[in-house]
């Protein structure tokens, strides 16, 4: 007799605690003005449910814990390392690793190696720092992405391939020799968490070898990707997450990683290649921003943790219950009439916030006002991932305007219940029924660069 409907739970068992701080909403609303409506700028004890990121905030498991006891502290040659070293060979097939501080180290680095002055970097939609980064060392990017990414309500199950029409066009307009390298991103986080699929990849990697491009991959979050591959493609049900992580890293020849998403650190990262020159090159600029070689600033005992991290990582039943969380939420909300990008991505549910607050001008930051409400009603912390992030045009100064104007609900791996959900569920529903309430909001304070983490604002009165 086979069981229908049976319940679900988490892989694992709570064993430590952390008390949260309730507040009300008069001392939200206070906390929310003297942040600039800025959901960065609240101190994390007045947040209730923390869904700003995923980046750093997941709780480690009882082994790594275990394994940062065991830190070789030692300057040069540390033996965590060697051990984190030959977990990313292991794991992810690349055969070189410079570890750095988190991912925008090795953001840095490998774009000060390849990109020259007046290049061109296409890549599956733009990441914050990605593109700041690349824009620093003198290159233009370029959005190959499918146009189904900049649909929140498309269906399409793999929105974060690339177009490969779109960057043949590239080629022949700007020659293929002002391409040092494709970027590509497993999970595209702007798109709403959205996987490459494989088939794609591999049409991808058949252009870099006939153009003679560099494939880099950003895979911060491969193992949600992998996840979807096997939900979703043909000849993927029966294969396990370790062995699409591999075959996926495998097709590319170097990464930048942010080990603090996937594998489930709480600082660190590393850039990773299979091209010894590259290497060379990165152990030289490793020394100059980051440290030694062999801990590019990081501890020992955080590299320790981030070894265990990456072999936990790739569990089956780790990430289906990771992803699991997502879609529970995100279905969830979609019961209660609330418009998401579709389908529920791998580590967020993103809110359309345009569809929300149809009301607020996209120059007057309706995803921000948006995060800001939801902050205030409840104590839940989300961020906002559309114009301000967009960020402005350095030759013109106007505001980007992106297609995608959302909220991001990101969930931390292994922190929140069920239950948690709920209250976040709630919350959106509720501040949707009050939407024509909300106001748009202009800056009082911006940064010259990624205004998202510092801005500040002030709404628009009238």
């Amino acid at each position: 007799m086979t069981l229908q409907n049976r319940s679900w739970a988490e892989p694992y068992k709570i064993k430590m605690v952390e008390p949260l701080k309730m507040t009300t909403e008069a001392e939200r609303q206070a906390a929310i003005v003297e942040a600039g409506y800025n959901t960065f700028l609240l101190p994390s004890e007045d947040v209730y449910i923390d869904l700003l990121t995923d980046s750093g905030c997941g709780a480690m498991s009882d082994r790594q814990w275990a394994g940062m006891m065991a830190g070789d502290e030692a300057y040069a040659g540390s033996a965590n390392f060697y051990k984190m070293r030959d977990a990313v060979e292991e794991y992810y097939s690349y055969k070189y690793t410079v570890p750095t501080h988190q991912g925008r180290g090795a953001e840095n680095i490998l774009s000060q190696i390849l990109i020259a002055d007046g290049n061109y970097v296409p890549g599956n939609m733009y990441f914050t720092t990605t593109r700041l980064h690349q824009e620093l060392a003198g290159a233009t990017f370029v959005d190959v992405i499918v146009d189904e990414a900049h649909d929140p309500a498309s269906d399409y199950p793999f929105k974060g391939n690339v177009d490969i029409a779109k960057l043949e066009a590239l080629a022949k307009e700007v020659g293929a020799d002002k391409i040092p390298y494709i970027c590509i991103a497993t999970c595209v986080n702007m798109a709403g968490g959205q996987p490459i699929s494989m088939a794609n990849l591999k049409e991808v990697r058949a252009w870099c070898d006939a153009n003679e491009v560099l494939l880099v991959h950003d895979m911060t979050r491969v193992a949600e990707n992998a996840f979807f591959i096997q939900q979703r493609e043909d000849g993927y049900r029966e294969k396990s997450i370790r062995e699409i992580v591999y075959e996926l890293c495998d097709l590319t020849d170097a990464a930048t990683m942010s080990s603090k998403k996937d594998a489930l650190v709480n600082i660190g990262g590393f850039l990773a290649m299979n091209d010894d020159n590259i290497y060379e090159k990165a152990c030289n600029l490793v020394v100059v921003y980051e440290g030694l070689h062999t801990y590019g600033g990081m501890a020992g005992r955080d590299m320790e943790a981030l070894a265990i991290g990456i072999t936990e990582s790739v569990q089956d039943d780790h990430i289906s219950a990771r992803v699991g969380q997502v879609e529970y939420l995100g279905n969830k909300l979609k019961m209660m009439g609330v418009p998401i990008v579709n389908p529920i991505g791998g580590h967020a549910v993103f809110l359309d916030a345009r569809a929300i607050l149809p009301h607020i001008p996209q120059d007057q930051f309706p995803a921000q006002a948006l995060a800001a409400a939801l902050y205030v009603d409840a104590g839940v912390r989300v961020m906002e991932r559309g114009a301000v992030s967009a960020g402005r045009s350095k030759e013109t100064g106007e505001n980007f305007m992106p297609k995608l104007e959302l909220v991001r609900l990101t969930l931390p791996r292994r922190v929140y219940t069920q239950a948690h959900m709920d209250v976040v569920a709630e919350s959106v529903e509720r501040v949707m029924k009050q939407a024509s309430e909300i106001k748009g909001l202009k800056f009082t304070y911006e940064p010259e660069y990624l205004r998202f983490f510092r801005g500040k604002f002030e709404p628009i009165e009238g």
